[in-house]
This record gives structure tokens, C-alpha cells and sequence, in this order.
């Protein structure tokens, strides 16, 4: 695949498309707060929430692109915290946490209501919040689409596992064992190229599952139900990201942190972007 020069300059290019798309991530951000506050038409807001999935299937076809070049940066990317890799799985968020995000959230709502129910606070006064309101059948819809996600990470997952096994196999492992100072030669150079070809071809079929998650889960829910999901997500990998930044500047000092948000600046107005 890559040489070590050229593996730098992908790097580089994948660093330069992830803070591209999280800059377009505070976009949607902004646009999804003023849509919900401004309780725009079920058109505009049906339109939104289709543009932002769009984009998020742009991003999928770029990162694979750029994976089929070089893979190995995104499963464990430098421009992330430590926090955020050990959270990751094929080089991205489980697409069964998408789920858990509308089960968070209706819980939380209904929570709130029944708290506000025993204050005797007034009845009409509006819980913020719509994912309490989701109907039985579209709770199952959204139970039957979780099922059928874990079934395909497992599916993935133990793809990846036997790819794990296979590095202790023939001819890695023996030329580790023969040599005091390891030097890849061609065979093994060969193998490891194949092993990161299929770690970008996994990452591919999870990408996919991604997508595919978040296009079902907006075509169960209403369009304003969708936007309330898509705002929640995107705050939590937001602050995921903060978070891992500030508890690496707390524990190694700046220059572990600075290097992580480095590239926060494009497009964002501080470094809280994942």
C-alpha cells in the first residue's frame, strides 16, 4: 500500500477531511437548535434532517476513499483523545449507540413529566422534548432495527477478530520469531498490506451499517423527532470530544491536548468537535 512518506501525507489528508466534516457538524448543530426552537414547518424540517443524513453519507464515501489508501489512522486516529479511541469501533461509533441515544432520551422526557405530574406543576406547561411522545408501533420498529444492528456488528466484529488472529499467523509470526532485529521483508510487507486491505474493507461494511442505522431510524420517527435525535447525538460526540481534551491537558499538560484539537479550529468557534 502506502510508503511511510506518503502514509504521512494521507494522514494528513484523513485529519483534513474529519475536521472538514466535524466544522459541518457545529453547522448542523446551529441549524437543528434554531429549527426546533423556532418550530419551523414538518417540511423544512423533513428537508434538514435529509440534507444532514446526506452529508453524513458524503463523509462515509470520503473516509473510504481515503481508507483504501491507508487504514491503519483510523482505528486509532491522532486527532482524537484517548478517550475517544478506546469508544471506538471500526474506526467510528457503534450504529446500535444510535439507538441508545432515542432510548436515552425518551427516558429522560418521560422522567421529567412524570416529575413535574408529582409537583402538580401546571398541566400546561410544555415538556421540551418529543421522543416521549414515540407511538408502540414506533417503538417497535426501533426495538426490531436495534436487534437487527447488534446482529450485524457482531457479524463484523468477529470478521475483525479473525483478522486479529491471522497477525500471529504464517509468515509474520515465524519471521518475528527468527529475527533479534525484526526487518519486514517483502513477504512480510505483503502481509501486512493485505491485513490493513481488509481492516479498510471492514471499515467499509461499518460505515455502511452506520448510514443504513441512521436513514432507518429517520424514516420510523417524525421529521421533528428526527431533528431531536440528530441534535442529541451530535452533542454527545461533541462533548465526548471536550472531554477527552480537557482530561489529557489535565493529565499530560498542553501539548498532548493542543495536538488533539489542533484542527478543532476549522469551522468551529472552540475545540469542542467529534
Amino acid at each position: 500500500m502506502a510508503t511511510s512518506s506518503s502514509s504521512y501525507e494521507i494522514e494528513q489528508l484523513q485529519k483534513g477531511c474529519y475536521y472538514e466534516w466535524m466544522g459541518l457538524q457545529a453547522k448542523h448543530i446551529a441549524n437543528l437548535k434554531e429549527a426546533l426552537m423556532s418550530q419551523q414547518s414538518y417540511e423544512n424540517d423533513h428537508k434538514l434532517v435529509g440534507v444532514i443524513v446526506n452529508d453524513f453519507q458524503k463523509y462515509a464515501e470520503k473516509r473510504r476513499e481515503l481508507s483504501h489508501r491507508s487504514c491503519s489512522s483510523y482505528f486509532a486516529p491522532s486527532w482524537n483523545s484517548s478517550l475517544e479511541n478506546g469508544l471506538l469501533w471500526m474506526g467510528g461509533c457503534r450504529p446500535s449507540s444510535f439507538i441508545r441515544v432515542i432510548y436515552a432520551l425518551c427516558g429522560s422526557q418521560i422522567e421529567t413529566q412524570i416529575s413535574q405530574y408529582l409537583h402538580k406543576i401546571d398541566g400546561n406547561e410544555k415538556v421540551d422534548g418529543l421522543m416521549s411522545e414515540l407511538t408502540a408501533t414506533q417503538l417497535a420498529k426501533i426495538n426490531e432495527l436495534h436487534i437487527k444492528v447488534i446482529e450485524k456488528e457482531d457479524k463484523i466484529s468477529k470478521k475483525s477478530a479473525s483478522m486479529q488472529e491471522d497477525v500471529a499467523d504464517m509468515p509474520i509470526a515465524v519471521t518475528a520469531y527468527a529475527k533479534d532485529l525484526v526487518e519486514a521483508g517483502v513477504v512480510v510487507e505483503d502481509a501486512l498490506d493485505k491485513h490493513e486491505e481488509g481492516m479498510a474493507v471492514l471499515m467499509e461494511e461499518a460505515d455502511k451499517l452506520r448510514v443504513e442505522t441512521l436513514r432507518k431510524i429517520v424514516e420510523v420517527v417524525t421529521p421533528v423527532q428526527a431533528a431531536e435525535f440528530l441534535l442529541a447525538g451530535k452533542r454527545l460526540h461533541v462533548s465526548l470530544h471536550e472531554w477527552g481534551r480537557v482530561r489529557e491537558e489535565r493529565r499530560f499538560g498542553c501539548a498532548r491536548a493542543d495536538a488533539v484539537a489542533g484542527g478543532a479550529g476549522a469551522g468551529t468557534s472552540n475545540k469542542t468537535t467529534c
